[in-house]
């Protein structure tokens, strides 16, 4: 039998025999661990080598004596003592592509099974067979003791061993990183921090999503996936420390293993989530166009600054704080009933999210400032978007480089047409069809609701007041069922975030309710999607 042909002997119950020789030679089973390895390490050099074995087992024992004999004299077995390894032992003897036996399959599978391994195994295993470092020296470089970096040793050794077997078919199945599609939110200042911006690979999903079952380590990640460790320990890292360094999508438990760090529902709980608000939207949109009767004339009376405004523009302007109204009457219940003795979480920037149900939810409410814009010292806009309404910007959006909205804060108080250019007159025309401006005559005027800063903390207070005792009834229920729903689904460590369950559970809220308006004529919908809808701005000379 070719020595190549000796890797097939190497079994569990091979392993168990020679572990028993070592140990009835040795103080412990650390030393018996440390002994074993060597001794298949010493099979494994052989393996590699020409020649022919006559009787295998008997050569292994052979082999294992001879390595005893060499640890016994060479190692006195106290703990300054160490083997020094030859950094060409192993790696290099990977059979020749030309041979005809499978040994170049098997040895290659034992060093692309390194790749498997976790940090610290590899590491060791690396500074031992690749750098030539000795178990003491490496010891000083990790910051450890020798102790440890052997036991890392005979652990990376065996892991290899009990999967290189398996090898064939681990590799010639693909990586299953298959598309996931998460659908993540913020909320606060994403300046603090935004996890979400080093979460931009089909692996960062993944590593995610297997977190989100339970806490899983960087090995069992590889497994799973059949990715290499270093990868998945890099994208752990990554997503571990976030943007900032201190907040991100997962977090390190103590036991070395990755648990998800932020509320995270899958289709079926976020459609249960969903459905415990919506089911009572038709109350909910009586108590509100009831409420918005009552209080018309409060609406039209708040002192805005543009030429004439009309109601539909005011209620549109409001809707988010409406639907939000419900959002808050179900949070002080989740948090005066159910979660009183939890302590929520308190951080600048928070993220929560779901996995894509097949609905989009496009609804949200962006503020951007500058200063010393178009004669006044400060200027506040801000824009709602939901599914009737498209976006104007974003966060982080640049005043200075939209001529449109300049155009819009100089025609507060009306703006001659006949003074602007003709690149102005273009892009007067453009706002116009987006409605930021209208014109009559001669001259433009800003569409969008403006307001004097010192009114802006008054400009939502009509439509609060629905936060406090509306919906009560409805709000009752739905926060005992959401608790529940929370407590079966949000791991524990994550319970100080059920405000952000309660976040998802509202999403559908807003646009559920515009239709109902829209349905009692409250409100006008939109032609296109874009307009002075949702849009307001503040300002001060």
């Amino acid at each position: 039998m070719k020595k190549q042909e000796l890797l097939n002997y190497f079994d569990d119950e091979l392993l168990d025999k020679l572990f028993g020789f070592c140990y009835a030679r040795t103080n412990d089973s650390y030393e018996a661990q440390e002994l074993c390895s060597d001794i298949i390490f010493a099979l494994v050099k052989a393996a590699a080598s020409d020649g022919e074995v006559a009787s295998v087992y008997p050569f292994i024992w052979r082999v294992a004596r001879n390595v005893y004999a060499d640890y016994s004299n060479k190692r006195k077995r106290h703990a300054n003592l160490f083997y020094e390894g030859d950094a060409e032992e192993i790696l290099p003897f990977i059979a020749a592509e030309e041979n005809d036996d499978n040994s170049a399959e098997l040895l290659a599978g034992v060093y692309r099974r390194i790749a498997f391994l976790t940090k610290a195994y590899r590491e060791v295993m690396i500074l031992y067979y690749i750098d030539g470092m000795s178990t003491a020296e490496i010891a000083v470089q990790l910051n450890t003791s020798e102790g440890a970096v052997r036991q890392r040793l005979f652990a990376a050794r065996q892991k290899i061993k009990s999967e290189v077997e398996d090898m064939t078919e681990t590799y010639n199945k693909p990586a299953a990183l298959s598309n996931i599609d998460l659908v993540i939110w913020g909320s606060g200042n994403p300046g603090w921090g935004d996890p979400r911006t080093v979460y931009n690979r089909i692996l960062s999903s993944h590593v995610v999503w297997l977190c989100r079952r339970k806490p899983m380590s960087a090995s069992e990640i590889a497994a799973e996936l059949n990715v290499p460790t270093i990868y998945v320990e890099n994208e752990l890292d990554i997503l571990t420390r976030g943007e900032n360094g201190t907040y991100g999508l997962l977090r390190r438990l103590d036991n070395g293993k990755y648990a998800i760090n932020f509320v995270l529902f899958d289709k079926d709980t976020v459609e249960k989530a969903h459905a415990l608000c919506t089911e009572h939207m038709p109350k909910i949109g009586s108590i509100i166009s009831d409420f918005i009767e009552q209080h018309k004339e409060e609406y039209l009376a708040f002192p805005y600054l543009n030429k004439k405004v009309d109601l539909n523009l005011i209620l549109w302007s409001q809707v988010f704080w409406m639907a939000q109204a419900f959002e808050k009457n179900v949070q002080r219940v989740l948090e005066e009933k159910y979660f009183a003795d939890v302590e929520k979480a308190d951080r600048p920037f928070s993220v929560f999210g779901w996995e894509y149900n097949g609905k989009h939810y496009g609804s949200g409410c962006d503020g951007i400032s500058a200063s010393n814009v178009c004669g006044y010292t400060k200027i506040e806009v801000v824009n709602i978007y939901i599914s009737r309404i498209r976006h104007h910007f974003h966060c982080g959006h640049n005043v200075a480089n939209d001529p449109q909205l300049q155009l819009a804060i100089r025609a507060i108080e009306g703006l001659a047409v006949s003074t602007l250019t003709d690149t102005e007159k273009e892009h007067a025309a453009k706002a116009i069809e987006c409605g930021y401006l209208y014109r009559e005559g001669d001259m433009l005027y800003t569409k969008i609701l403006v307001y004097a800063a010192e009114d802006a903390s008054n400009r939502s207070a009509i439509t609060r007041q629905l936060c406090n005792g509306y919906f009560e009834e409805e709000a009752q229920r739905t926060a005992e069922k959401l608790a529940e729903l929370i407590r079966k689904n949000v791991p524990d460590h994550l319970q100080g975030e059920w405000m952000f369950a309660n976040d998802i559970a509202n999403i559908p809220i807003i646009d559920a309710l515009v239709e109902v308006l829209i349905e009692k004529g409250i409100l006008t919908p939109l032609e296109n999607g874009i307009g002075a809808e949702g849009c307001f701005m503040s300002v001060m000379k």
